[in-house]
């Protein structure tokens, strides 16, 4: 009988043993790989949402979170319509481009959808318009804070604008700009006639998918939306597209003197808190690995111990019959490897399952197998069995066949 049938036959009379001695490993390697494949797609989808937002200030409610920064218009609040006025008004240097939104959910044939309220530009221009004598006597601004970066009235023409500049140059109030998904789910194009809140509302156009939460929203004319839901003249946010130079300086602070009620918070403020919650994850899972991987390999370093304290007499048969101690160790080291080969493998298929349907449900992202990390898991997984066993292994190689055959 050679060394692998050895193991093999070892395997399978001791079925629950093998369960026991790897359950501890399989679930740490569980843990890892899941934890680990929602962090990083996480972090994947922050990087993609930032760089489809547009905006890189955002003027909140009082008491909105920034949990889900691309969503942040979402959290339920208010601010005044005026705000955006107030803004324009204030002249503030390097403002340059205001977009206020307000989020309402309804449902269209039993389909529940956001009806997004977007204000075109053409009717934001207007209250830029009164700025023009503040902007006329500062002479100061160098650089993009001359308003350089100001996106054209042609560019802001077609509907697919608001995926690219998040606004749009004109809508009328009966007209709608329908997302990917929503568009699929209704089955409309371009000039088709859809209901939202008991009124006719034409088709402007239809988005492109974009794998935000764009795909699943209808863009309407915001007094429109205002009217329809009975918000008064409210919004959800404000975003703002300010100069490179002054988002990153003086324009917070000034917007926070500005509108003292209503918190005002930068891209890069909204991703350093969406890392920091993707870090702490991340380290989160590591510390459950290694405390479950001690745990483990301590309970497998005991099992393998006890198994070699119990098998004295057939271990000292076989270095009777002429095995060695290097083939004695090989064989305690060869079923640690199986184990933790079995652990790591079937810990990675239950992480990664456990990713497929949490990514979505909890943390609102699609989720792929990682092949590195799943990877990475099993060698650590079959790296802590090999260890946990190496002292055993070795005690049972060092045994000596004559006092095992005295033993009663």
């Amino acid at each position: 009988m050679n060394l692998r049938s050895i193991i093999w036959q070892e395997l399978k009379s001791r079925p629950s043993a093998v369960i026991f001695n790897s359950l501890t490993i399989l679930l740490g390697v569980a843990a890892l790989v899941a934890i680990r494949h929602v962090t990083v797609h996480s972090e994947k989808e922050v990087s993609k949402q930032l760089s489809n937002l547009g905006a890189n200030i955002l003027v909140l409610p009082k008491d909105a979170t920034l949990q889900n920064y691309y969503a942040a218009d979402q959290n339920g609040g208010s601010l005044p319509e005026e705000h955006v006025a107030e803004i324009y008004l204030a002249g503030l240097s390097g403002v340059e481009q205001v977009s206020p939104r307000l989020n309402v959910a309804t449902q269209v044939d039993e389909h529940a959808i956001t009806v997004t309220g977007i204000l075109p530009q053409s009717e934001v221009e207007a209250l830029a318009s009164w700025q023009a004598t503040t902007m006329f006597m500062n002479t100061t601004d160098t650089g993009c804070c001359q308003r350089t970066n100001v996106v054209s009235a042609q560019q802001l023409a077609s509907p697919q604008a608001l995926i690219e500049h998040r606004a749009i140059q004109e809508l009328d109030k009966n007209a709608i700009v329908v997302g990917a998904d929503i568009a699929a789910k209704l089955g409309c194009k371009a000039a088709d006639r859809v209901e939202l809140f008991g009124e006719k509302f034409t088709v402007l156009g239809i988005l492109p998918t974009t794998g935000t939460v764009d795909d699943g929203r209808v863009f309407a004319h915001l007094h429109e939306v205002q009217r329809l839901s009975e918000s008064g003249a409210t919004c959800n946010a404000i975003e703002i597209v300010g100069c490179c130079e002054d988002a990153a300086g003086s324009l917070v602070p000034q917007l926070q003197e500005l509108l003292p009620n209503a918190k005002i918070v930068t891209i890069s403020q909204v991703v350093q808190t969406q890392v920091g919650v993707n870090q702490l994850m991340a380290k989160t899972s590591w510390i459950v690995l290694a405390v479950m991987m001690v745990v483990g390999g301590a309970g497998l370093a005991g099992a393998i111990s006890s198994n070699v304290q119990e098998r004295r007499r057939e271990i000292g048969t076989l270095m009777a019959l002429g095995a060695t101690p290097r083939y004695i160790q090989q064989l305690f080291l060869g079923k640690a490897l199986l184990l933790g080969l079995a652990a790591g493998a079937i810990g990675c298929l239950l992480g990664v399952s456990a990713a497929l349907i949490v990514g979505p449900a909890w943390a609102g992202v699609s989720v792929t197998p990682l092949v590195g990390t799943s990877l990475l898991a099993v060698l650590l997984a079959t790296f802590v069995a090999l260890v946990a066993a190496w002292w055993p292994a070795r005690r049972a190689a060092q045994l000596d066949p004559c006092i095992c055959f005295r033993e009663v």
